[in-house]
Formats: C-alpha cells, structure tokens, sequence
C-alpha cells in the first residue's frame, strides 16, 4: 500500500466510511501488527478501542493463594531502579502506571480516570503537551491519598541524575505541573509523538511521595522502601527475599471493585526455566511460571500433560550479541570497558564482518527455538511496519575467513589469527541457560574454522541481571569481549527501544551503570535520526527514520541479532485472565487474574 492510500483508508476510519476492525484487519494483512495499526490511528486522532475483560469473580478475595515461578529473581523492589524485567515485575505487584498497554497496543488507564487523547483535549496537536486527569479516592496501601503531587515527584526523582535511576531517559528532559490535586500537565521540549511514555507501562510506576522525598538524588539507594514497597496495586507487600521471594497480600482498599481476586500472590524466584515450565505446565504446582526460555520441543511434550499451556505472545524482543567497542580489560580510573579506551580488535571492521557471518542463525532457530525464537537480521523488528527489508543474514565459514584474511588477520601454528600481535581470543559471556550455552557453542564451533579462539563463559542469572553496582559479573558492565541476552520491547513504540544506541545513554561508572547504552558504541548520524524521530508527528516519515537507526546498527555490526523472540509464559490451564501483552509487564492486567474451580 503506497503512503497516500494509507493516508487514505486512516481517514476513512476517521469519518467513520471504515471500520476500525476492518482497518486494522488490512494492515494486518499488510504485514502490520495491530499495536502499530492502532498506534497509527492514534496518532491521526482517531478514538482508541476500548479494552474488554472477561473477569467473573463477584467479590474482593477468597482465591487463596496465586502461585508464579520467575526463575531470575528480583533484586530489589523500586521500579526506577528495575534492572530487567524481573525487578520491573517484582515492582508491578505494588506499583501501579497512570496506564498500560494492553494486547492490542491500547492504552488502557489504571491510576488515570481517562487515557488523554485529541478527542478529549488532553493531547495537544502541536504534540507539545499531554494533560492527565487521575483517578479519585486512590490511596497508597498506608492509606495516605494518592494525589498529582505523587506523579510531580515522580518526575522529579527519576529526573535528578543523581538518583541514577534506570528510567531517567524517559523524564529528564520534561516538565511536570501539577493543575489541581488530580490532574497534571506533561509539557515536551519539542513536538513529541510518543507521548505515552512518561508514567505509562514499566517505566512509569509511581512510588510515594512521602517515604521517597527524604531519598532524592545521592541518597535514593538508601529508602527502606527499596525493599519494602508501599503501592496503589492490588496486592499490599508481605515479605521480601531478595532473589528468592516476593510475596504479597490482598489490599483491603484497592481502588477497582471486586479485585483481586487471591488472597495472597507469591512470586518465586531462582531454578531454571525448564523447571518453571514442567511446574506450571506439567504438573500444576503452580499458576504460571514467567519466560520460558526452553527448548520447543521439551515444550510440546509437556503440554501433553495437560496441566497448563506455553502461551505464545508476538511482541519486540530480541536475542542478540553484543560487540565491545571499548577494552575490558583495561583499567582506567577504576573503570573497565571505559569510553577513555579502544577495543583492541572489535573495532576493526573486518572483524565484525567475520563474527556476523558466524553465527548460524538458521541452526539456532531450527534446533533450539522452533516456534519461541524466529531467526532474524533485524534489532528491530515489531510492530512489523518498523522491520528494515534493507538487511539479510547469511551463515558462510568461508567468506569469514577470506575476510580476515584480506584485512591481515593471519593464522599462526596454533591455529588462532593474529596481527600486530594481538590474537583474536574472545571471552563470549552469557547467563546460565541451557538454550544459551547451546547458542554459545554452535558459536564457538564455526569461530574456530575461521581462526577465532573462544572462551564460553556463563554467569548465573541473578547475578548476570543484578542490579548491584559493585558487581564486575552484570550484562550492564559488560567486562568482555562480547555478550548474549535479550532486550524486551515493552512498549508498541521503538522510541524508548532504540535510545539503547545513542550517545547519551552508555552506561558508566558515573551513571552507576544505569545507562541503556551497553555496547559504548556512539554515531552521529545514529543520534540526529533518534533525535528527529522524537519530534517527527508524522507517523510514515517517523517509521522510515526508525528503519535508518536499524540498519545503522545492523551495518555497523555493532550487535548481532540472533533470534526475535516472541514472549513464552507458561499459564495453569485454570487460571483465567491472565492474557499477555507483549508491549507491558508480564502482570499488565494483575487485578484481573482469577482462577475457576
């Protein structure tokens, strides 16, 4: 479809000659998902759908316990200093966004009375503004009322760089007013399309401003309530070990009728994913067991079982390496892989060529993934209207070599390239996982054809994905040669995705190693289309510069994508509500979870 027929058909649905289901059906059709379908209507001003729910329970409480397994444990319970989705899920029990986004890439409010849009005047057409009207008689789980002044204070310690807070990308660069007691005004420096970002989804859980405003700035790791969440959520906190448990209790006084629906919700962490998954979908000693990084066919065999399902969500994120461009194993001023240094080999082009072509993307799909893990080219790849036809991935042992060679990389009696006497030895680090180590080791394999030495090191996820800055062994301070993960794509929008490559982001010793940037690589031509991005209002021109940052990234091998991997949670075939999006938390609609006798 060209662009002045998609012009077109949205302005059909505008007037109302187009359905909005036949709309979205089209571009569907088109390769579209329907998160970005929507996204595209909102954007025009057309009136978002509303989100339907099924819950049937008639009363606050009486289901006993809910019981899920997340096999990465959270570290700590304050969302601004989430890292990973383990923390931001931990802190999702307590804590609650002005609105999430639902399956569909809706917006649907929770502490909001309303989602802002040009229908109701809260979104201003400029795109400068966005004016959120709250939810009354919201109290946290101490019973102090929740007010505009929570949500101004929010802003205010997210913002302040000396709280280092993980989120501060999101609100530095705002202004937050209060308007009356229940109502505030987010004001942009610049046109903004993606407006619902501040106090939306994972990065916009509000904590309270009475326990947090003694702990601003250099004193914010501090709080006693990093541990011990006071909320608006549906479930009050009970206990915390960090790692281990995360348990809560029924809150009495939550703000939306009949709910929850459990008495007691508790989160296990630790063990692996394949036990998580024979848990829940095998034997049924649990309710649903969180990311099921497991091999596909260990899946189908244990829905035969019965018990419970592998639940399947489309959404963003992506299993991919990472490449250094600073040196780990150089020191300077206590700071490994500091942007003061060069990686000695991984800057050279014609390594990076070698290491993409390496990697056996097909075989990894094939052999491990199957329906959890499609291979892919792309870092970006949903909403399909922002996935780049400019790139290809291509498995060729051969032309790896040949490229090394041409560029002098020669092989010595040992096997292994050199030049000027530096060796192309690789410490590849991942987290303990056994679909990983097998990823790892088809790696290893077709590097040693080409002369490549690897050393295969796996780190245990609760360490790997710590938030503890004084741990040398974190994805965050990245002191290899390369790493393996997956970045989870949280919102509909790219935008907040893809400032994991701008220069303002990489992550520091004086950051705290908060920053998103992990590889420390930097462009400005990569900068200049993020930045424009941000205050492009056209939602065609604005997806064609997201598709430049891409292939910027894939062009200059400065990750390698492995796998797109759709979200895989196991689901007890008896607990109902429970239905994912891959835009939001794993507990997105956590007040609507029942379970049926």
């Amino acid at each position: 479809m060209e662009e002045r027929e998609l012009r077109a058909s949205i302005e059909q649905v505008r007037v109302g000659t187009l359905s909005r289901r036949r709309f979205v059906q089209a571009m569907v059709g088109l390769g579209l998902t329907a998160p970005m379908a929507a996204q595209m209507l909102a954007s025009a001003g057309v009136a978002q759908a509303q989100t339907k729910t099924t819950y049937k329970p008639t009363k606050r409480g009486g289901g006993g316990a809910l019981r899920v397994l997340w096999w990465q444990g959270a570290t700590l319970l304050n969302p601004h200093f989430a890292v990973g989705t383990k923390d931001q899920d931990g802190s999702r029990i307590f804590y609650e966004p002005l609105a999430v986004w639902d399956p569909e890439g809706n917006l649907v409010p929770v502490l909001a009375a309303e989602v802002p849009s040009l229908q109701n005047g809260a979104v201003a057409r400029d795109g400068r503004s966005v004016t959120w009207k709250l939810k009354k008689n919201v109290q946290w789980h101490d019973g102090k009322p929740f007010t505009a002044d929570d949500v101004v204070f929010n802003w205010e310690y997210a913002a302040d760089p000396a709280s280092a807070c993980t989120t501060s990308g999101t609100y530095k660069d705002i202004k937050v007013d209060k308007v009356d007691s229940h109502t505030v005004k987010i004001t942009f420096p610049k046109p903004t399309p993606f407006w619902a970002d501040p106090f939306v989804g994972v990065r916009g859980m509000i904590i309270p401003k009475h326990l947090f405003e003694g702990f601003k700035g250099a004193k914010s790791r501090e709080a006693p309530a990093n541990l011990k969440p006071v909320g608006t959520g549906p479930y009050r906190f009970a206990d915390f070990k960090p790692g281990d448990l995360v348990k809560g209790e029924l809150n009495p006084t939550y703000h939306m009728p009949n709910r929850p629906h459990f008495d007691t919700i508790e989160m296990k962490g630790g063990g692996d994913a394949n036990s998580a998954a024979r848990a829940v979908i095998q034997t049924g000693e649990y309710d649903f067991a969180w990311n099921l990084q497991v091999e596909d066919e260990n899946l189908k065999r244990m829905e035969q079982g019965g018990r419970g399902k592998a639940d399947i969500t489309p959404g963003g994120n992506i299993e991919h390496v990472q490449l250094n461009n600073t040196d780990p194993w150089k020191d300077v001023d206590g700071e490994r892989s500091s942007l003061k240094t060069k990686h000695p080999f991984l800057t050279d082009p014609a390594v990076r060529q070698a290491l993409n072509l390496l990697v056996d993307r097909a075989s990894v799909q094939e052999q491990i993934y199957g329906r959890t893990g499609i291979a892919t080219a792309n870092f970006l790849n949903e909403p399909k209207r922002f996935n780049s036809r400019n790139t290809k991935y291509e498995f060729n042992v051969d032309k790896a070599n040949q490229i090394l060679e041409a560029a002098g990389w020669k092989k010595g009696g040992d096997g292994i390239r050199a030049k000027d006497g530096v060796k192309l030895k690789i410490v590849y680090q991942t987290s303990n996982n056994p679909l990983r180590q097998k990823t790892q080791a088809i790696v290893k394999q077709a590097a040693a054809k080409a002369g490549i030495e690897m050393e295969l090191k796996g780190v245990v996820a609760s360490v790997y994905f710590s938030s503890d800055v004084a741990n040398p062994d974190t994805y965050t301070h990245f002191y290899t040669d390369i790493q393996m993960y997956t970045t989870t794509m949280t919102q509909p929008d790219p935008e907040t995705f893809m400032n994991q490559f701008t220069s303002w982001e990489v992550a520091t010793k004086d950051n705290k190693w908060q920053g998103r940037n992990i590889t420390r690589w930097r462009n400005e031509e990569y900068d200049k289309f993020f930045r424009a991005a941000e205050s492009e209002l056209d939602p065609v021109k604005r997806a064609a510069l997201f598709i430049k940052m891409n292939d910027l990234a894939i062009q200059n091998i400065v990750v390698i994508p492995v796998v797109l991997r759709p979200a895989v949670a196991g689901i007890s075939n008896r607990l109902k509500g429970a239905e994912q999006s891959g835009w939001d938390s794993n507990f997105w609609n956590l007040e609507n979870w029942y379970r049926e006798s």
